[in-house]
């Protein structure tokens, strides 16, 4: 019951601090898109703002995706 607690509460935290900056940085992206990068790029080093105000194409053809390549033996 504690653990449904704890996980109740850091939600709410969540969702309110993302709507904090939301209000903040006037972004018009749904909160779950925000979810959505910010869970992405987690560890990067881009400026919240930069990262959040930036354009994503629709089209998947636009993205340059640069995949990790293994060589076996």
């Amino acid at each position: 019951m504690n653990a449904v607690k704890t996980h109740v509460y850091i939600a709410i935290a969540t969702y309110t601090l993302i709507a904090i900056i939301k209000s903040k940085l006037k972004i018009n992206r749904p909160t779950y898109e925000m979810l959505q990068i910010m869970s992405a790029s987690l560890f990067d080093k881009t400026h919240l703002n930069d990262l959040l105000q930036s354009t994503i194409p629709k089209n998947g053809k636009e993205q340059k995706c640069e995949q990790l390549k293994f060589e076996l033996i």
